[in-house]
């Protein structure tokens, strides 16, 4: 991805914008849309459709083709990534449809977990600006995660050092693209979560896939118990590497099970561990409705997202 940044340079001084939606949504926007060629940014990198190639200034296309982010279908031209905005900063993710197993998805979740984070710094004490935070960011994806926790961090004046992890290999290179425009410097940490890193941090952010995927991609499988397995083996993993004072920033999504959330109930022995405070909240009561209908999910209520804000208490050994 040669001079990948450069392209997200020159895409965000057009003053670029695209709030990236589900997949129906995306769906049923390009069914409206039919057969008609991409005539604008927001169709190229947003919609992901096709188009000629006078849609792009031709600095911008030909540094597209210099990355290698532009392949021909027929007549036309299609991006190999889709452009998201979050906030000020822009983020390549996959094409659509994101159906590989490799795929980086970013989508409303990527939202939710990025407004998660702001508001759990924002209740955080006051830290010192010559103690940069030695941050973690666990499954990062996009880099969503990493990049919005040092804009915040950065607005309470202090540093972070970021590391972002991910099992995907494709996924730690559109991370290292995207931070790189936008000016936060990150090391790079590929493996299978905390076992990828040594140490403790002051803060871990992770936002883990939760569904359980028939096709077992990564992006979406959370693993076994109605793909919960994951987000509880990284909170534990998690927990036990938090420096003193350190912070668990935890976005996920829960099978709900009659009323009951089966997630919190296996979290909460590991909660209940001398020196740790902590707050659970249910972000958004009711996402990725449409998994209802599969057969693995008759028996649930709903699929809610959640987050958990772990803190380690700054004596604790």
């Amino acid at each position: 991805m040669l001079n990948a940044a450069g392209v997200l340079r020159q895409v965000a001084a057009t003053g670029y914008r695209f709030t990236t939606v589900t997949p129906l949504t995306h769906q049923r926007v390009l069914a409206r849309r039919g057969r008609e060629p991409g005539a604008t940014l927001r169709d190229v990198f947003g919609w992901n459709l096709p188009f000629e190639a006078r849609a792009l200034p031709p600095a911008l296309l030909a540094a597209m083709e210099q990355a290698g982010l532009v392949q021909r279908t027929g007549s036309l031209l299609l991006s190999t990534v889709r452009i998201a905005s979050l906030g000020d900063d822009l983020f390549f993710h996959s094409a659509y449809p994101t159906v590989e197993e490799n795929a980086v998805f970013f989508g409303p979740d990527t939202h939710r977990f990025a407004r998660f984070i702001r508001d759990a710094l924002a209740r955080r004490r006051k830290t010192s600006p010559g103690q940069p935070l030695r941050v973690l960011d666990v499954g990062c994806g996009s880099g969503a995660g990493g990049i919005a926790v040092a804009r915040a961090l950065a607005a309470m004046g202090a540093a972070a050092t970021v590391v972002m992890n991910d099992i995907n290999p494709l996924a730690l290179r559109y991370a290292a693209v995207n931070a790189e425009a936008a000016g936060v410097p990150v090391t790079l940490a590929q493996g299978d979560a905390l076992s990828a890193v040594e140490g403790a941090f002051d803060l871990v952010v992770s936002n883990p896939p939760y569904l359980d995927d028939a096709a077992q991609r990564a992006y979406r499988h959370g693993g076994a118990r109605l793909g919960r397995a994951l987000s509880v083996r990284i909170a534990a993993e998690a927990l036990k590497r938090l420096a003193p004072g350190g912070q668990l920033l935890l976005y996920t999504g829960v099978a709900m099970v009659d009323g009951e959330d089966p997630f919190l109930a296996e979290l909460q022995p590991l909660l209940a561990a001398p020196g740790f405070d902590w707050s659970y909240t249910e972000i958004d009561p009711d996402v990725f409705g449409e998994e209802l209908e599969r057969p693995v999910y008759a028996h649930i209520d709903r699929i809610a997202a959640v987050g958990l804000v772990a803190t380690r208490a700054p004596e604790a050994a």
